[in-house]
């Protein structure tokens, strides 16, 4: 027995050697062939993998901060929105005057349809009106009065966060205004808006690949969420640390399980952050996929044998190359096309590339065309400011004359500029550019400021250049003419006629008095070179006995909007 176990060792050594030394089968070597040809595409293609993988992370990320960035400048045309809104009503005259009615009746006009009503309160926080209910009515307290209260002593406009409105018992904001009349006690414009006027907002956003945006404020409160309604008014589930970084947070209430990567922008107007969320899980799900798909692969290759392995490696080899590639001109930044490969999971990362390729290219073209119209914009306004400033000092004796003078002209450019921003593309209206740039300059009797004609609507360029020329009028009309006394008016009247429009300033005053007609100042060069020169204006100038008159006329072509332009041709055509 002692001799047969000490044979057995011999035996298996004996057969170890001759099998090392000896023919082998088929089937090793073609477990080989797997095995050389199998487990290096397998090793490649996760490596592959693993960078393609890290690469759709980051356009991911890009598009998810890029996503972010959209809400929160959303949020903020929104907020600027009812903020431009308040600036517009602290404007009408019988607010100033204290005529609540006829400010309730205008202002509920104003609002009617854009899901917002407005609060009159005094320095008390006393309600005084509320164009949700009719006029007169008992009105209840202000909800959440830190943001009145922070409006009012810091003098500026404040955004609250998200609370339970008393109207209509939905999750509500509001945006507050602090108005200081020149005769009595301040007042507080307070605009509310229910929050899910903000869901639109994330609605045009395109969510997908378990993505999820929220808008929270700054007690870290939901406002609006594209996941569930029912999460506003309550505190986000994550704990949000710093802004516009990309981290992992461990949920406060666990939904799912696991952590969640995160994109945080934050509102530059109200401090409210945009959040892009989604689950660190599902967006590692497709590496997970592809991976398990791979060695599912590999397994049946290993099975079927030499000749599926030689022919399957062949049919890997080249498009395996041919995809890291396109990976690597991918990241290099250049275009990167689909191929219609015999594998279906090669077949679906060339075309992720492809597509990942073309949405990084659309981008760039998009980011270079805002950047030319930034610029282009930038220096229009470049060039009207050092043309103001040349001619201001030109015509200032001394260095509190120019400061002054240019201020007030730099106050004209920016209303005519936050008309443009408002209008956009479709321009501005005349009667409103007319009214922002006299406004501050006219008395308060309504008589003795009238304003008639037409609906007209001026591009941007023009607007801005007759805005000066307003604004250069009304300064001298205060200084000298109509608005210099307390009897003097000003009427301004506009109409087209044969595709001439004619734009009429007359200013009637009690003792007239002849101004010095030679004199050129910055007003003269705005009215001669940059309307008469730059929109083909015909300028009369007429001192009358009672007041100064001054008629232009331009070409309706060299005014209005390109779409407003083709119509007009068409109209023409027909």
């Amino acid at each position: 027995m002692q001799a047969k176990d000490d044979a057995l060792p011999e035996t298996w050594s004996e057969r170890i050697r001759a099998f090392a030394s000896g023919p082998k089968s088929i089937g090793f070597f073609l477990f080989l062939l797997i095995a050389v040809t199998v487990i290096p595409a397998i090793g490649v293609s996760v490596v592959l993998l693993q960078r393609n993988n890290e690469a759709q992370r980051e356009v991911v990320t890009t598009l998810a901060e890029a996503m972010a960035g959209s809400i929160a400048e959303a949020v903020d045309r929104e907020l600027s929105g009812m903020a431009t809104t308040l600036r517009v009503l602290s404007t009408t005259p019988s607010l100033s005057s204290g005529d609540m009615k006829d400010f309730y009746d205008r202002a509920r006009l104003a609002l009617a349809g854009s899901g917002s009503y407005l609060r009159v309160l005094d320095d008390n926080f006393r309600p005084l009106m509320n164009t949700g209910v009719p006029y007169g009515e008992p009105l209840g307290p202000i909800k959440e009065p830190e943001t009145v209260k922070a409006a009012l002593e810091g003098g500026v406009t404040r955004t609250s966060g998200v609370f339970l409105g008393s109207l209509d018992g939905k999750w509500s904001f509001k945006v507050v205004k602090p108005y200081f009349p020149e005769n009595g006690s301040p007042l507080l414009l307070v605009m509310t808006r229910n929050a899910d006027s903000l869901i639109d907002v994330l609605s045009q956003q395109m969510l997908r690949g378990g993505w999820n945006a929220s808008v929270v404020d700054k007690k870290n409160i939901v406002v609006a969420s594209s996941l569930m309604s029912s999460d506003v008014g309550e505190p986000f589930f994550l704990d949000l640390e710093g802004t516009g970084i990309y981290h992992e947070a461990e949920p406060t209430e666990d939904r799912e399980g696991g952590t969640y990567t995160t994109i945080v922008d934050e509102s530059g107007v109200s401090g409210w952050k945009a959040v892009v969320w989604a689950s660190t899980a599902t967006i590692e799900e497709p590496m997970r996929h592809s991976l398990r798909m791979l060695l599912a692969g590999g397994l049946l290759v290993i099975a079927i044998g030499a000749f599926a392995a030689w022919l399957l490696g062949r049919q890997i080899a080249g498009p395996v190359r041919r995809l890291a590639r396109d990976a690597r001109r991918l990241g290099a930044g250049e275009p990167v096309h689909a191929i219609e490969y015999p594998i279906a999971e090669v077949a679906t990362v060339s075309t992720a590339l492809a597509e990942a390729a073309l949405d990084r290219e659309q981008a760039e073209n998009e980011i270079r065309l805002l950047m030319r119209e930034v610029a282009h914009r930038s220096k229009n306004q470049l060039t009207v400011v050092s043309s103001m400033a040349k001619q201001t000092a030109r015509s200032s004796r001394t260095f509190a004359g120019f400061q002054d003078a240019f201020q007030k002209r730099l106050y004209g450019l920016a209303r005519s500029t936050d008309l443009l921003i408002a209008g956009g593309a479709a321009g501005v209206e005349l009667r409103e550019l007319l009214a922002a740039q006299v406004d501050p300059f006219r008395p308060d009797s309504a008589e003795r400021f009238k304003m008639s004609g037409p609906k007209f609507r001026l591009a941007n360029q023009p607007a801005q250049t007759i805005g000066l020329a307003v604004h250069e009028l009304a300064t001298n009309a205060s200084k000298y003419g109509a608005f210099s006394s307390d009897t003097g008016s000003l009427d301004i009247s506009w109409k087209t006629k044969d595709e001439m429009f004619t734009l009429t300033w007359r200013e009637f005053v009690a003792k007239g008095r002849r101004r010095n007609a030679r004199r050129r100042g910055f007003g003269t060069e705005i009215i001669e070179r940059m309307v008469g020169g730059t929109l083909d204006a015909e300028i009369s100038r007429v001192y009358h006995r009672d007041g100064l008159e001054c008629v232009f006329k331009i070409p309706v072509d060299r005014l209005v909007p390109d779409f407003q332009k083709k119509a007009i041709r068409e109209d023409a055509a027909g």
